[in-house]
């Protein structure tokens, strides 16, 4: 498997006048092909910073993060929202979608922008709500008409639109309860497992890192440890220790 993610000590500073902030430390890690990895920290720990910079929203102060081989901070701005169309499909905890929008137009928004034409982008809209699970008796329904977690499984099916090489989510469950959360995060599972998708998942909490391959955590600007999951959740439910 070849590694989607490089970072190499990287490291980001905030500059007000005479005062400096390091926000990152030295970060280093790499994210190998059809991973699903979970960054966990606390408020100010870093993780957002580090979110930015992998979904190429920001730039190191120094060291260097390479995205499918290719360096993000000897990219122009042009450059830079390319990747994000092409390379990365983002999930955020606000569903960000259109309230009077069907679903099906919502997943396709990003098609239509791209100059897709109608019958090929609903074609690939249908078949991101299919791989998201998401049942097809509501794709007509409009975004304000569905539930939480159906939102938040319409932003899962969006990001996979444009076929990206990862998919970033950024505390995904943030604003829905715990048994609407395992629903999303089984869909998170099921992209990585069965389609094979990247996924790096952004969060606080302990419980929904555990649902991930693979768990780093960062304190203070720094990785704290970098371990593969011993007791993955699945589906709301915790398996034995891996032997």
């Amino acid at each position: 498997m070849s590694n989607i993610i490089e970072c190499r000590n990287i490291k980001k500073v905030y500059r007000n006048g005479d005062i400096e902030t390091v926000v990152l430390k030295g970060i280093t890690f790499s994210v190998e092909e059809g991973e699903f990895v979970a960054i966990m920290g606390p408020s100010g720990s870093g993780k957002s910073t580090m979110m930015h910079i992998l979904g190429a929203l920001d730039t190191p102060t120094s060291g260097e993060y390479l995205l499918d081989g290719k360096n993000i901070a000897q990219m122009s701005q042009d450059e830079l929202s390319e990747i994000r169309l092409d390379k990365i499909g983002f999930v955020f905890q606000a569903f960000n979608l259109l309230p009077r929008a069907t679903v099906l137009r919502n997943v396709a928004l990003p098609l239509i922008y791209a100059g897709v034409p109608k019958a090929e982008r609903e074609r690939i809209a249908e078949q991101c709500l299919t791989e998201s699970a998401f049942p097809k008796e509501f794709w007509n329904h409009y975004s304000n008409q569905i539930s939480g977690g159906m939102m938040q499984r319409v932003a899962i099916a969006r990001s996979l639109v444009n076929n990206p090489s990862m998919i970033l989510a950024d505390e995904p469950t943030g604003n829905l309860d715990s048994v609407t959360g395992e629903i999303v995060l089984h869909t998170f599972q099921s992209l990585n497992v069965e389609h094979g998708k990247t996924i790096v998942l952004i969060t606080h909490e302990s419980y929904v890192a555990e649902h991930a391959d693979r768990i780093i955590h960062i304190l203070d600007g720094q990785i704290l440890s970098d371990e593969m999951n011993q007791h993955k959740r699945i589906a709301g439910h915790e398996t034995q220790p891996i032997k």
